[in-house]
């Protein structure tokens, strides 16, 4: 049977996002998948999961938890739980790395077979690329302000990407936008996305609207 859990994709950046406590934690899991000390880093996921696949609020680097662990050349069972905890393997640096090819560049062989991507739905590359950048698109539309910005762009939020959805055994995610009161939950469906949107404190926002490799197909009908 599949599983139909949803993860979540946290998507904050900016420490003025987060409440102080919430920021210090961030910082705590940050600082400690750099200095490897991984008791705290699972710590820290043991109570919020959802960030294992966030880096440094305000960094540069966009290293995530496991990101640091293939630089560090960490146990095999060490790496498989972080996978556990959902680490996404195709995520990728500021510079374009992947974990994989971190570990490969240091010398890391024995996390190679463990770190290679191994999507259970796959996509075609430049497919993935197109879905993402139209999901961008609608996200960024329906969390739009009436100055003509958006709340996703505002807060420097790093957006959803359909290639660590290829890896769920259930591809979707919930992307909550803060200041938005509610947000995006984001299934891959074969070559498409299905997008269900909606903001609490707004009665009859909710819609669902659908992302090809072509555009965003809006549910009143039309492109965007």
């Amino acid at each position: 049977m599949v599983d139909e859990q949803v993860a979540e994709w946290d998507g904050v950046t900016l420490r003025s996002s987060l409440k102080d406590r919430y920021a210090a934690e961030r910082d705590r899991l940050a600082d400690a998948a750099r200095d490897g000390n991984w008791r705290t880093v699972f710590e820290v996921l043991d109570e919020h999961a959802a960030w294992v696949n966030t880096a440094r609020l305000e960094g540069s680097s966009g290293y995530t938890p496991l990101h640091q662990a293939a630089w560090h050349g960490v146990p095999a069972e060490t790496a498989d739980r972080l996978l556990a905890y959902g680490a996404a393997r195709t995520l990728r640096t500021s510079d374009g790395d992947r974990a994989v090819d971190i570990a490969e560049r240091r010398g890391h062989r024995h996390l190679a077979g463990l770190l290679d991507p191994a999507p259970k739905h796959p996509l075609p590359q430049d497919a993935a690329a197109r879905l993402t950048g139209h999901l961008h698109r609608l996200i960024r539309h329906r969390a739009g302000l009436t100055d003509g910005s958006d709340l996703a762009t505002r807060q420097r939020m790093r957006l959803p990407e359909v290639e660590a959805l290829t890896e769920l055994g259930h591809p979707a995610c919930w992307f909550p936008v803060p200041g938005m009161y509610g947000g995006f939950k984001i299934v891959l469906r074969g070559g498409e996305l299905i997008v269900d949107s909606w903001i609490r404190v707004v009665g009859g926002s909710e819609r669902t609207d659908r992302v090809t490799a072509d555009g965003v197909l809006l549910q009143e009908g039309g492109r965007l």
